[in-house]
C-alpha cells in the first residue's frame, strides 16, 4: 500500500502536504479504503504509479496517456486555479531571462532549449504543440529531470527558453530568488492538469468523494499554500486527445 503526492512537493509545503494526507486518510476510512500513514514523497514516480496497492498518486497528462491510462483509476483532477485556464486545467509559462533582449518566440528560433523530460507535458508536449505550428522547434536542447532545475538553468545562462508548469512555476515566484531573474514571454493552452490516480479497481466515487471532502476541510493557510481549490472531472477521453511530440519514441 502507497500514496504519493510528490509532483508539488517542496520543503516550504512538507507541513501542509502532510495536514492534507491526514485529512484524506480520514475521509478514506470513512468509507472503508485502508491507507498508508504517511506519503511515500521520495518513492520513484514509475513505481508509484505502477504499484499495485496504489491508494493515490497524482502524475503528468502525459504519462497517463502514454502508459498508464488503461492501468490504473483515474481519480478526478485538482483544480489549482489557474489564471486563464478553466477548473482542473492548467498550462505552461514559456520563460527566459529578464534581461534577455529578444521579444518573439521567432527570436528563440536557435536558443538552447532546457526541459525536464521528453513526457512531460508542460515541459516539452505544451511547448511543441504550441511552437510546431509556427514552424518553430529548437534543435538545441537540455534535458534537467525537474522543472526547478530548468529555471535555474536559463536563469544562470545556461540555457536560453523554459517551460514550466503553471503551478511550479507560480511555487518559484513565492520561493526562488531566482525567479526574478525570469520573465513570462509567452504562454501555452490550456490543457487538463495533473490527475490523482489510484490502482485500477480502487473506488473511484469514493476515493473522489473523500479527496473532495478532505480539499473543503484543509485550512484556509494550507490551501493557500497548495493552491487547492477543489477536484473536478475531466474525461480520460480529454487526456488521450492531446497530441504527443512527434519524432520521439515512447515505450
Amino acid at each position: 500500500m502507497i500514496a504519493s503526492l510528490m509532483m508539488y512537493a517542496r520543503p516550504e509545503l512538507a507541513e501542509a502536504h502532510g495536514r492534507y494526507w491526514q485529512l484524506i486518510r480520514a475521509e478514506l476510512a470513512k468509507r472503508g479504503i485502508d491507507s498508508p500513514k504517511t506519503l511515500a514523497q521520495d518513492a520513484n514516480e514509475f513505481e508509484v504509479w505502477n504499484h499495485p496497492d496504489l491508494v493515490l498518486s497524482q502524475t503528468c497528462g502525459m504519462p497517463y496517456r502514454l502508459w498508464l491510462h488503461d492501468k490504473v483509476t483515474l481519480v478526478g483532477t485538482p483544480d489549482f486555479a489557474i489564471e486563464g485556464c478553466p477548473p482542473g486545467h492548467y498550462r505552461s509559462a514559456i520563460v527566459v531571462r529578464t534581461d534577455d533582449p529578444r521579444e518573439t518566440l521567432e527570436a528563440f528560433a536557435q536558443a538552447r532549449f532546457a526541459f525536464n523530460q521528453n513526457f512531460s507535458q508542460s515541459g516539452y508536449a505544451a511547448p511543441y504543440n504550441h511552437l510546431k505550428p509556427r514552424g518553430l522547434w529548437f534543435d538545441d536542447q537540455l534535458q534537467t529531470h525537474g522543472h526547478l532545475i530548468s529555471a535555474q538553468w536559463v536563469a544562470a545562462g545556461k540555457a536560453d527558453i523554459a517551460a514550466l508548469d503553471a503551478v511550479s512555476w507560480r511555487l518559484m515566484q513565492r520561493y526562488e530568488a531566482f525567479a526574478r531573474d525570469l520573465r513570462v514571454l509567452e504562454w501555452t493552452e490550456p490543457t487538463p492538469g495533473l490527475p490523482y490516480i489510484a490502482a485500477k479497481g480502487a473506488d473511484r466515487a469514493a476515493t473522489f468523494d473523500a479527496v473532495s471532502t478532505a480539499i473543503a476541510t484543509l485550512s484556509g493557510d494550507d490551501r493557500d499554500a497548495l493552491g487547492l481549490g477543489g477536484l473536478v472531472e475531466i474525461p480520460k477521453r480529454d487526456y488521450l486527445a492531446i497530441p504527443n511530440p512527434d519524432g520521439i519514441a515512447y515505450s
